[in-house]
C-alpha cells in the first residue's frame, strides 16, 4: 500500500484505457472535436516525461483538405510498395486492410521531434541519442491514452516517407515528424485491436517475454507467474 496510489475507481479508469485504447483506421465519424476537449489532449501530450527535461515535440493540427489529400497520396504510394513484401494470400489480405483514415477524420495531428532542442548537450543524452526520440514516443502514448478516455479514436499512420510528409508540412530541416496521427469521435472501439480480429497477428503471452537478470535467465517468482496468468 502507498499513500500515493489512486482510488480504486481512479485506477481502473487509467487501466481501462490503456487495454482499451485502439489503433482506428475505419471508424471514425464526421463530428467535430471541441475546443476545450482537444486542449486537454494536447495537454496530455505535453505533460509527457522527457529526458533532460527536453520537450522535444510540437504539434501541427491539420483541418485542410488539401494537406490530408497530399498526405493520403504519399500514404498510398508507400501503402503499394509496402504491399510487395507480401505473397500470395498475405498479400491479399494486406490489400484488404483499412490502414487510415486520414479524410475521414476531422483532424490530423502531426506529433514532431525537433532534434535540436535543448542545444547540443542535454543532460542523460550523451550516450543514448535517440532519447529526443522516445521521448516524443511518450508525448504520443499520453494523448493516445486521454483521447481514449475522452471517446476519441486515434490512428497511426506509419505507412508513410518521413522526408515527403516533412516536405508536405514545411518542417524545418532539423525537426522530424515522428507520429501523424487521424483525431476523431467513432462509431465503436472493437472489443480486440484491429490487426488481431483481422487475424493478422496475435498478443503475445507475456509470461513468454519476461527474462530473470539476464535474456537466458527465468523468473523464479511464482506468485508474480500466477498473477500475471490470472490477470
Amino acid at each position: 500500500m502507498s499513500d500515493h496510489q489512486f482510488s480504486d475507481e481512479q485506477r481502473a479508469g487509467l487501466y481501462r484505457a490503456i487495454h482499451e485504447r485502439r489503433d482506428v483506421r475505419s471508424q471514425f465519424l464526421p463530428d467535430p472535436i471541441a475546443p476545450e476537449v482537444l486542449a486537454r489532449l494536447l495537454k496530455a501530450a505535453h505533460h509527457a516525461p522527457s529526458v533532460g527535461f527536453m520537450q522535444p515535440w510540437d504539434f501541427v493540427l491539420i483541418n485542410s483538405v488539401e494537406v490530408k489529400r497530399a498526405v493520403k497520396a504519399l500514404y498510398e504510394a508507400a501503402n503499394a510498395e509496402a504491399a510487395g513484401n507480401y505473397s500470395d494470400e498475405r498479400a491479399a489480405q494486406y490489400r484488404r486492410l483499412k490502414l487510415e483514415g486520414i479524410v475521414d477524420s476531422p483532424i490530423n495531428l502531426c506529433i514532431t521531434c525537433d532534434r535540436q532542442r535543448g542545444g547540443p548537450h542535454v543532460l542523460g543524452r550523451n550516450t543514448m541519442l535517440d532519447t529526443d526520440l522516445f521521448s516524443t514516443c511518450l508525448a504520443v502514448q499520453n494523448l493516445w491514452l486521454a483521447a481514449r478516455a475522452e471517446g476519441i479514436g486515434v490512428g497511426w499512420v506509419s505507412i508513410v516517407d518521413p522526408a515527403q510528409l516533412a516536405k508536405v508540412l514545411e518542417l524545418p530541416e532539423q525537426v522530424y515528424p515522428l507520429a501523424y496521427l487521424c483525431l476523431g469521435y467513432v462509431s465503436e472501439f472493437l472489443p480486440k485491436p484491429e490487426l488481431e480480429i483481422a487475424g493478422w497477428r496475435s498478443r503475445l503471452p507475456l509470461e513468454q517475454l519476461l527474462h530473470g537478470n539476464t535474456w537466458s535467465g527465468h523468473v523464479n517468482d511464482d506468485a508474480l507467474m500466477a498473477a500475471i496468468r490470472d490477470a
